[in-house]
């Protein structure tokens, strides 16, 4: 791709402007407060889009967050790639653990520091930003559509009946995300596979008002001891997930294909002093990697209940509660998890108190098939910028829309993502290496330029 080093030398202070401009918004879907800050990022993304050269961006409605679409037509004989990104991020407490401001991104350590650096805004933008390469410099050799949503942190709830409503404006050959991460700054990888997800809120009650502890203590059950007792069960000691027939439709990986994800480096040593841990766990039977790649896994990702304040406070409380989910591998229906894990759980209540399940959101798994031509085309990118060839690579995360885009659009996905695992993405201190970053502006129009290269031949 003729001059795209230059190019990124040349601009390389506007395109960390702009973006740090577009970070300061504090886009948090999941906060009602950051209403008009939604609206506010989906207008600077309509205006990123067109100074990058789409021919149209417009910010749509949805019953929730807009999603802004933009795209640039140079040739409708030609493939077209629709590039996907989100601009919602994360909730950053507890604001006490970050060293810098969330919002007021910071260079330090060869590292972009603030909420959205990697998750989704810094990966979305070089998108743009190779966009904008190819326009101006007359070397785009498709074309291009943009979809960016506003709620992918809360469920993409809105962005299924957007997709419905929108079918013909959204065709494409592939879309193309940048939102997965790489095995290591020096391997580069593809993710070929996503887990899907379910997520619930559980609530326990027992008597009807928070209760002396001394006087009924012993005597009337407590919903936290309850909830930590049913929760308990949910693994046996082999940390095999005990709902009846939640591994039933579970798709078993070949040894084969076992055999390739191992050839991908691990040091597990490295892993648990980076953690701070003294040992791995997980199911019997699986390395850590396979754990979290072709594997599902139920996890507690809150739970509270009864006095939590300074001091003590000898209560037994009324209610309890929990936030529960589970990520899926592919072949799980998450719909048939969620209603078998909520019927389970309500079931195994114990006598004295009454539980109540409400399913938040989910989503399916998502396999990238590694013969198709989006594949290929990425790898050789790849293989172009970083000089050797990347590892296809299964994700433990999730990003239900993606399945949900080949139900409702018949589109596959090529997840060509550039963020780190040392990223800490959703957690404080969320950063982006600007090795990273740059480097994914340069490897984006070689995958444009080989996808076109190879779409005609694998036929259209």
């Amino acid at each position: 791709m003729k001059d795209i080093k230059a190019y990124i030398e040349q601009h390389k202070d506007r395109f960390l402007n702009e973006l740090f401009e577009l970070i300061r918004i504090p886009s948090v879907s999941a906060e009602a407060e950051h209403k008009e800050d939604m609206l506010r990022c989906a207008e600077k993304w309509r205006s990123l889009l067109l100074e990058a050269g789409a021919d149209k961006a417009e910010i749509m409605p949805t019953a929730g967050n807009p999603v802004v679409y933009g795209e640039k037509i140079i040739d409708p004989a030609k493939p077209t790639v629709l590039v996907y990104g989100h601009y919602d991020v994360m909730p950053v407490a507890p604001l006490e653990l970050w060293r810098t401001q969330p919002f007021e991104p910071v260079v330090k350590d060869g590292r972009i520091w603030a909420r959205g650096a990697d998750d989704d805004k810094g990966q979305s933008f070089m998108q743009a930003k190779a966009f904008e390469f190819m326009v101006r410099t007359g070397q785009l050799p498709c074309n291009v559509k943009f979809m960016l949503e506003g709620e992918e942190e809360i469920g993409s709830g809105s962005l299924y009946a957007f997709c419905e409503t929108n079918k013909e404006l959204l065709k494409a050959d592939v879309i193309l995300v940048s939102d997965t991460s790489m095995l290591a700054a020096d391997v580069p990888s593809i993710t070929s596979g996503l887990r899907g997800l379910c997520y619930w809120d559980v609530e326990v009650t027992g008597a009807n008002h928070d209760l002396h502890s001394g006087i009924y203590g012993g005597a009337v059950a407590n919903p936290i001891n309850a909830l930590c007792r049913m929760i308990a069960g949910l693994h046996d000691a082999d940390y095999h997930i005990t709902i009846p027939g939640f591994y039933d439709d579970v798709l078993v990986i070949s040894d084969e294909e076992r055999a390739l994800m191992a050839q991908a480096p691990f040091d597990e040593e490295a892993y648990k002093r980076e953690l701070d841990i003294d040992a791995v766990c997980g199911e019997k039977g699986y390395s850590t990697k396979e754990r979290t790649g072709i594997r599902p896994c139920l996890d507690v990702c809150g739970i509270w209940g009864g006095h939590t304040g300074e001091g003590s406070k000898t209560v037994l409380p009324s209610k309890a509660y929990a936030k529960i989910s589970t990520r899926l591998v592919a072949n799980q229906d998450f719909q048939k998890i969620s209603r078998m894990f909520q019927e389970y759980f309500e079931a195994s209540a114990p006598e004295g108190v009454r539980v109540k399940v409400t399913p938040s959101h989910g989503g399916a798994a998502y396999v990238s098939p590694l013969e198709m031509a989006a594949y290929r085309a990425a790898e050789k990118a790849m293989t172009e910028t970083y000089g050797k060839r990347p590892i296809p690579t299964r994700s433990g995360g999730s990003i239900p829309i993606v399945a949900g885009f080949e139900k409702i659009l018949g589109i596959k996905s090529i997840l060509m993502g550039f963020g780190l695992g040392s990223d800490d993405i959703h957690a404080p201190n969320e950063n982006y290496p600007l090795q990273q970053f740059f480097k994914g502006i340069e490897t984006i129009p070689y995958f444009y330029a080989y996808f076109a290269e190879m779409f005609p031949v694998s036929g259209k």
